[in-house]
């Protein structure tokens, strides 16, 4: 089945992480223009290897900078079609059980996983309105799903809440054409992920007990995005597709 899309504009956010980049590589070779939104910047060869993508700099927190910045976008280009939500923190030192948390590192890693996609809805949606059409994915993760005897409370809890906001969106904006769906990965292999780099053995030991027996790429996600994106989901919206190697249908 070849993917084919009826948008020609896409955002997507926390672009310049392992799968940010790999989805605003596929979206760029499929002829969709693509802003890049992050505070880390790409790779120097990255930008002129893929010359439909455009990169700011924007901390996602910041309203302003970031309404700015997406405005210009639209009044360039006059539409906006897509939205790739990748933005989020996860930080295994500081992001404990909510009995021991320090409440400054909760409100941030939900200020920047969950209060960064309120402020895109408010951005983008009325713009997606406007042209009645629009596909937008979240990522999640599988830890939204269950508990955890050694906890990152917060980045869990973030990521269950977009679910159920994603869910919402989908529901109340259906009927402007506009879909919202979430991905939730099992572990991949990304930069939030550096510490196997130190702990190898530790991710020999994670694959053994994933049913295909690795950990994802962000080409297994970059693959679902794609997928939620193109005209071929038209009739996907409000649900969530589990990427990880079969890890939670395991008894």
């Amino acid at each position: 089945m070849k993917l084919t899309f009826k948008g020609k504009f896409a955002i997507v956010t926390g672009a310049c992480g392992g799968m940010g980049l790999e989805v605003c590589k596929n979206l760029s070779n499929n002829n969709i223009l693509v802003l890049m939104i992050d505070i880390k910047e790409p790779p120097k060869s990255f930008l002129m290897r893929h010359k439909n993508c455009s990169y700011k700099k924007v901390d996602v927190t910041n309203f302003n900078k970031l309404k700015n910045i997406v405005e210009k976008f639209y009044k360039k280009n006059k539409k906006i079609d897509y939205l790739i939500n990748t933005t989020g923190v996860l930080w295994f030192n500081k992001d404990v059980s909510s009995t021991d948390i320090n409440t400054k590192v909760w409100d941030k890693v939900y200020e920047i996983n969950l209060k960064s996609m309120v402020y895109l809805s408010k951005i983008i949606i009325p713009i997606m309105k406007k042209n009645k059409f629009g596909s937008m994915v979240h990522i999640s993760t599988i830890d939204a799903l269950s508990g955890d005897d050694k906890p990152q409370d917060a980045y869990g809890s973030s990521k269950a809440a977009m679910i159920r906001l994603s869910k919402s969106l989908a529901i109340q904006f259906a009927s402007d054409n506009i879909r919202s769906n979430c991905i939730l990965p099992g572990a991949v292999d990304t930069s939030m992920q550096k510490r196997w780099k130190k702990n190898v053995s530790a991710k020999k030991k994670l694959e053994k007990i994933i049913p295909l027996l690795r950990v994802g790429k962000p080409t297994d996600i970059s693959n679902t995005i794609m997928f939620l994106l193109s005209d071929q989901s038209s009739y996907i919206t409000g649900t969530e597709i589990i990427v990880d190697g079969g890890f939670t249908a395991k008894p």
